[in-house]
């Protein structure tokens, strides 16, 4: 598939256009970033893992009945995807205390929620991607009750599906953030499902095997996401 035109440069990844106007590539950097892009460096072979990763997680999922935008792997760092019209709100799935919703609470990181948590943050970088509730989606025009609805009900099959691939594989799923987006009138899956989206802990030890030892100085980062992309794609 031949890359055309950049459409669009994130801080993970870039977006190019195709010959297809209905399909698009999306190109894993190994940039990263933290704190709303206040922290800024490069972790080694990120885009890579991060790309067949995510593939793996999107391929099961489609089997499992969650429809996404993955078409097909093109190279180590690029994927084939729906072109969508992206909508503007992040859903974050919780099933252990962690991150954010430990520092607003002031609750002790670990716990396990006995049911999994939704909440929703407005896509937004200049803002921060703030907090935002159902009647902020609903109201402004970001997604119609019917959408919200499915997008809730999707989230929640993607965290029962992924903490059932994920449990054999010795990883807890502690928290992560899905985007969706409409295509041919159908919502679809979209962005990415990776330790860059993805709180991820040894069922063991407990070892934090994500972007949050990248986020807090905890050191060997890029072996984490070795790790991770061993364990779900069964290679080194």
């Amino acid at each position: 598939m031949e890359k055309r035109e950049l459409l669009y440069e994130g801080k993970a990844k870039q977006v190019y256009a195709t010959v297809d106007p209905d399909l698009v590539i999306q190109y894993f950097k190994d940039d990263a970033t933290a704190f709303n892009a206040q922290k800024r460096g490069t972790i080694v072979n990120k885009g890579r893992y991060n790309n067949a990763i995510s593939a793996s997680l999107f391929r099961y999922l489609e089997e499992h009945g969650v429809p996404t935008h993955f078409v097909r792997t093109l190279s180590e760092r690029e994927m084939l995807v729906r072109r969508l019209e992206i909508i503007p709100v992040e859903v974050v799935v919780r099933n252990v205390i962690a991150g954010s919703l430990a520092k607003r609470l002031g609750l002790s990181e670990g716990r396990e929620l006995p049911r999994p948590i939704l909440e929703h943050y407005y896509k937004n970088d200049a803002l921060g991607d703030p907090l935002i509730n159902p009647w902020h989606i609903t109201v402004l025009g970001f997604a119609s009750e019917g959408e919200l609805e499915e997008i809730n009900r999707r989230a929640l099959q993607v965290n029962d599906s992924l903490r059932t691939f994920l449990q054999p594989r010795g990883l807890i799923l502690v928290d992560f953030k899905l985007e969706f987006g409409r295509f041919q009138g159908r919502l679809l899956l979209a962005d990415e499902i990776s330790p860059d989206t993805c709180r991820f802990w040894d069922a063991a030890s407990g070892e934090k095997l994500d972007k949050d030892r990248f986020r807090f100085d905890l050191g060997n980062v890029e072996s984490a996401y070795a790790e991770v992309h061993r364990r779900i794609c069964g290679v080194a």
